[in-house]
């Protein structure tokens, strides 16, 4: 295997190990909201959701939610993708 191709490799492996630890490290904070539903609320500023059952939700960018305590949040982007991933590399065995 030449230098380049090592290197290479070197590289997406690095790059795959990075995001694997990045996972729950990006998340300020899981809150609880009155119908049963979980927000999750990364350093970015954006936001993803999950059901009771631990379901990725696809939720709207402006939509209004009630925190359990009664507080209203506003959902800002919308990371389907990264809580399902991080949910995938949680759960593989």
């Amino acid at each position: 295997m030449s230098i380049r191709k090592s290197l290479i490799a070197l590289s997406l492996v690095a790059t795959a190990l990075s995001a694997v630890a990045a996972g729950d490290a990006d998340r300020v904070q899981s809150i609880q909201l009155k119908d049963g539903t979980t927000l999750h609320h990364y350093k970015d500023g954006k936001m993803a959701m999950e059901d009771k059952t631990g379901n990725v939700l696809y939720m709207q960018e402006g939509a209004k939610m009630e925190a359990a305590d009664g507080k209203t949040i506003t959902m800002s982007g919308n990371e389907v993708a990264r809580l399902y991933v991080e949910k995938y590399q949680a759960n593989r065995p």
